[in-house]
C-alpha cells in the first residue's frame, strides 16, 4: 500500500507540473536520433489530430486563467492592480523580439525574420514551477510571474491569430463562422446550460471550422468560446484564494480536461520536439539566448518604466527578485515550440528553431543559480 500511495504522488506530482510534456519531448528527441525516418513518419499522421484538434483543449485552459483572473476581485480586474505585471509581460515579449530580429539582422538572415514571436512565449507551468523552487512560499514574486505568464499568454494568442495565420485569411468566412459561433454560446449561457460539452460541440466546433476555412489556427477555437461559459464571480482558485465557490460549468471544464491536457501535452511533445541532436545551429542559439537573456532584461526595464510612471510593486519585490523571475520567465518551451511550427515549415530551420525552443529550458537552471547567488531561498 505504502508503494501505491508513493506512486500515485508521483504520478500526481508528474501531472500538476507538466512533467508528462517533458516526458514527450525526451522521447521524441530519443526516437528521432535513433530512427528519424520512421519517427517522421509516424509523426506527420498525427500532427493534424495533436496540433489542430488536441492543443484546442491546452488553450481553451489559458483562456480560462485570463478569464479567472480578469474577475471582480481577480489581479487583472482593476487596470492598477494588473498594470505593472502587464508592464513587464509587454517588455518580456518585446526585448526578446527585438534581440531576435537584431541577431537574425546581423547574420543577414532574412529567411528568419518569420520566427520573431518565438522568444516572446513563456510557459506557465513550467516557469511557475521553478518559481516554487527558488522563492519562499508567499513570496510576491511568485504571483507576479504566474500574472506576467497569463498577460503573456493573452497577448500570445492575438499575436498567433494577427500574425501566423495558417493559410490565407478570408474576414468574410471567418464572420460567417465566428459570429454564429458565439451568438450560440451567448444564447447558452442565457439559457443557463451548464454542461460545457454543449459549448465544446455547439459553439466550439462552430468556431473550429470557421478558424480552419478561415485560414486561422483552429487551436484557438475556445478562445472566443470560454469566456461565454457560465462562472461564478470570484472563481479565483488559481491564485490561491481559499474560500468555497459554487462550481460553474468554467470550473467543471477545467476540472474534466485538466488530466487530459497534461496527456495532450506529451503528444504535443512527442510530435514536435523529435529533431536530431545535430539540429542545434545558429537559430537554436538565437532562439534559447533571446529568451534567456531577452525575457529578464523586458521585464526589469519595463516593471521600472512602471515604478517611475507611478505604479507600485510589492515591498519584497526587489530588483533581484525581478531580475531572477525574469529569466524564470525566459523558459518558452511549450508555447515556443507552437510558434515554431507556425513560424517555418518543416526543414532545417524548423529543427534548429525547435531545439533552441527546448535549450530554454536551461533558463530554470540559470534562474536557480542567479537565485542562490542573490540569497534567495525557498524557506
Amino acid at each position: 500500500m505504502a508503494r501505491l500511495a508513493k506512486a500515485t504522488q508521483v504520478v500526481q506530482f508528474a501531472l500538476n507540473n507538466s512533467l508528462l510534456l517533458i516526458i514527450g519531448a525526451v522521447a521524441a528527441l530519443v526516437w528521432a536520433n535513433v530512427d528519424l525516418d520512421h519517427y517522421t513518419r509516424f509523426t506527420h499522421t498525427v500532427h493534424f489530430l495533436v496540433n489542430d484538434l488536441a492543443m484546442v483543449f491546452f488553450f481553451a485552459l489559458a483562456t480560462k486563467e485570463v478569464v479567472e483572473a480578469m474577475l471582480p476581485g481577480g489581479p487583472l480586474a482593476s487596470p492598477r492592480q494588473a498594470a505593472v505585471p502587464v508592464f513587464a509581460a509587454v517588455g518580456g515579449m518585446a526585448v526578446p523580439a527585438a534581440v531576435y530580429l537584431a541577431l537574425v539582422a546581423w547574420m543577414g538572415r532574412g529567411d528568419l525574420t518569420r520566427g520573431w514571436a518565438i522568444p516572446c512565449a513563456t510557459d506557465i507551468a513550467f516557469s511557475y514551477l521553478v518559481a516554487r523552487l527558488i522563492f519562499r512560499r508567499g513570496h510576491p514574486a511568485i504571483p507576479f510571474l504566474l500574472l506576467l505568464a497569463i498577460a503573456d499568454d493573452a497577448m500570445g494568442l492575438i499575436v498567433l491569430a494577427i500574425f501566423y495565420p495558417s493559410g490565407p485569411v478570408s474576414p468574410t468566412v471567418l464572420i460567417a463562422w465566428l459570429l454564429p459561433a458565439i451568438l450560440m454560446a451567448w444564447g447558452l449561457r442565457r439559457l443557463g446550460k451548464e454542461s460545457f460539452w454543449l459549448y465544446v460541440l455547439g459553439p466550439g466546433a462552430l468556431s473550429w471550422v470557421g478558424l480552419y476555412l478561415g485560414g486561422l489556427h483552429t487551436a484557438l477555437a475556445m478562445v472566443p468560446i470560454v469566456p461565454f461559459m457560465p462562472h461564478h464571480t470570484s472563481d479565483l482558485r488559481v491564485f490561491g484564494r481559499s474560500e468555497v465557490v459554487r462550481l460553474a460549468t468554467l470550473h467543471h471544464f477545467e476540472q474534466w480536461w485538466k488530466v487530459p491536457v497534461q496527456i495532450i501535452l506529451f503528444a504535443f511533445g512527442f510530435v514536435n520536439a523529435g529533431v536530431p541532436l545535430s539540429s542545434v545551429g545558429a537559430v537554436s542559439w538565437v532562439v534559447a539566448g533571446s529568451l534567456i537573456a531577452g525575457k529578464p532584461a523586458g521585464v526589469v526595464l519595463t516593471t521600472a518604466l512602471a515604478s517611475r510612471l507611478g505604479f507600485t510593486r510589492a515591498a519584497d519585490l526587489d530588483y533581484r527578485s525581478l531580475l531572477t523571475l525574469g529569466i524564470t520567465a525566459g523558459i518558452g518551451f511549450t508555447v515556443a515550440l507552437f510558434f515554431t511550427t507556425a513560424s517555418f515549415p518543416p526543414g532545417e530551420v524548423l529543427d534548429e528553431a525547435k531545439m533552441g525552443a527546448l535549450m530554454s529550458f536551461f533558463a530554470a537552471f540559470v534562474a536557480l543559480g542567479v537565485g542562490r547567488a542573490f540569497g534567495i531561498r525557498p524557506e
